[in-house]
């Protein structure tokens, strides 16, 4: 009778064992979906954009192609790439140029802005905000994914994209 009892205890504190390692393990997971994945682009801003995308083109062999029309549009090249775990899955970084005179980067006074690739922008934003972050406008839904914004302590302004299909 002694034995059975051993046995029960053995196996519920086992039990209650895995399930205390699942729920560690699934606040780590949590937090780390709700961090930066990877870099999504580099912006900066020039005072002549098409001449300095001339430019990258002649002496890196950078092809940036214009985002829009208008005397402010960004001119980008998109870096494409494979997922370090899912080789089958494909990523992207993008290289854009933009206009001195852009408002994408209001409020910022920077003349660069960096896109982190995140995997949940909804928990990453709301996250940013209980940590007492200044985050931006509602995010946005774009044809390759949702983008949000927040600003650093140096008041610089910095994108965060969730791909489609994250």
């Amino acid at each position: 009778m002694r034995l059975h009892l051993w046995i029960y205890l053995a196996i519920v504190g086992s039990f209650a064992l895995g399930m205390m390692v699942e729920a560690v393990r699934a606040s780590i997971s949590d937090t780390a979906e709700a961090r930066v994945t990877g870099i999504g682009g580099v912006f900066f801003k020039a005072r002549d954009p098409q001449k300095l995308a001339g430019w990258y083109r002649k002496h890196l062999g950078i092809q940036l192609e214009p985002a829009g029309s208008g005397p402010t549009a960004p001119s980008f090249c998109s870096f494409e790439w494979r997922e370090k775990g899912d080789p089958q899955r494909a990523g992207e970084t993008v290289f854009a140029i933009f206009s001195d005179k852009s408002k994408y980067f209001d409020p910022s006074q920077a003349s660069f802005m960096i896109n982190f690739r995140v995997a949940n922008l909804d928990r990453i934003l709301a996250q940013l905000k209980t940590e007492g972050v200044t985050v931006g406008e509602k995010p946005t839904e774009e044809p390759n994914g949702r983008f949000g914004w927040a600003i650093d302590p140096e008041g610089n302004r910095f994108e965060l994209w969730e791909p489609k299909g994250n």
